[in-house]
């Protein structure tokens, strides 16, 4: 299992959407310079009302290409960065990996994956009906959610689209991801 990146995104003031940029860089332990949710602690807004000192679990947000060509079979023209990611990537089942991943995305940075994204009401606010594409239902009727993972900095370093992104599985029994 490989794949490439094939946007990058960020912003320095809190938007739902995001620009793509040339590249961006990952700094360990904080996420992506410049961009509003980087930090050592939650820079989430609705995280930090309840605790600013809980560790920022998700400094890199990251969405599979593929989710956009199946919500505009649905009638939904979405493209990178307007769901709010940092990495878009194609090739990768980023929803099938375990907690504790970790991602090389191009030749320096390492992402670990720590969960899946929360997705919230903006989704809707950005596009009406939306939330429902990207928040299922499994077989079992538990909901699935489609819109990203996230993700911290181990090793910093420039990312770009194009780049490789290479996937080592944590070693000893695999974690399903959770919410973070």
């Amino acid at each position: 299992m490989s794949g490439s990146v094939s946007a990058v995104s960020s912003n320095g003031t809190y938007s739902f959407t995001k620009p793509n940029r040339e590249s961006v860089t990952l700094v360990a332990g904080l996420g992506v310079l410049g961009d509003v949710h980087a930090g050592a602690t939650v820079k989430h807004r609705f995280r930090m009302e309840k605790d600013p000192s809980q560790p920022n679990l998700r400094q890199v947000h990251l969405i599979h290409e593929e989710l956009f060509e199946e919500v505009r079979a649905a009638g939904f023209e979405v493209a990178a960065g307007q769901l709010g990611e940092n990495v878009t990537t194609r090739g990768t089942d980023l929803l099938a990996l375990p907690e504790g991943t970790r991602l090389r995305l191009g030749g320096q940075a390492v992402v670990e994956v720590t969960g899946l994204r929360n997705p919230c009401r903006q989704i809707d606010d950005f596009r009406k009906g939306l939330l429902k594409q990207v928040v299922g239902r499994g077989p079992d009727g538990r909901p699935v959610f489609r819109s990203g993972i996230m993700g911290v900095v181990l090793s910093g370093g420039v990312v770009r689209p194009g780049d490789p992104i290479g996937i080592e599985l944590p070693d000893g029994p695999h974690r399903p991801l959770r919410i973070v």
